[in-house]
């Protein structure tokens, strides 16, 4: 068996508005002590994480608590949504759920995301295979990993959890078949179970 923790980064501060740059907030930066006690007795073999910042933060104090160095993986960043506001953000994510092809001229869409954070997986699957791994995450990103293995996750599953940082979801894998998804809000303390 292979276990997989990817982990919802912690709340970002919304005043920083590069993607890749854009830290924690001081909520976030506090919260993030819940994904260090979740993952205090996984027996975690490595930790990686999408390169952006907020990601790779909400992992550290797990990682700088237990010896790892962070590892970031490009392909398990969030989805690039374009380079001009959207002012109806979410009918603009409902859109993107009801059609996964769906993107502005200069964004992704979520069968884009969903494509390359699964091939990411993948890799992470063979070169890790019987390990426990955790992965740094997001919002998007994260649900197109749980739709690709749970086909009606979608868009009131997703809008669920908009508001939930930091979150955590335990994958576990017979070589590439994915046999369990339990996820948690780590501030609530609830459990959701996709089979």
């Amino acid at each position: 068996m292979t276990n997989i923790y990817f982990i919802r980064h912690a709340e970002p501060n919304y005043d920083g508005h590069d993607d890749l740059t854009r830290e924690l907030s001081p909520k976030g930066l506090r919260d993030r002590a819940s994904v260090t006690a979740y993952l205090a007795d996984k027996a975690i073999d490595a930790v990686l994480s999408s390169p952006y910042k907020r990601a790779v933060d909400t992992v550290k104090d797990f990682a700088d608590a237990h010896g790892f160095d962070v590892v970031t993986v490009e392909d398990f960043r969030e989805r690039r949504i374009a380079d001009t506001w959207v002012e109806d953000f979410r009918g603009f994510t409902r859109r993107q759920w009801e059609d996964f092809d769906f993107k502005l001229n200069d964004g992704e869409s979520l069968r884009e995301v969903q494509n390359r954070n699964i091939a990411a997986l993948e890799e992470v699957l063979r070169r890790y295979d019987g390990k426990n791994v955790v992965i740094g995450s997001h919002g998007t990103a994260l649900s197109t990993v749980i739709h690709h293995y749970h086909p009606s996750y979608g868009y009131a599953d997703f809008d669920h959890i908009r508001g939930k940082m930091p979150f955590a979801a335990h994958f576990t894998f017979e070589g590439e078949r994915c046999v369990e998804i339990e996820a948690y809000d780590l501030l609530e303390k609830t459990t959701m179970l996709y089979q």
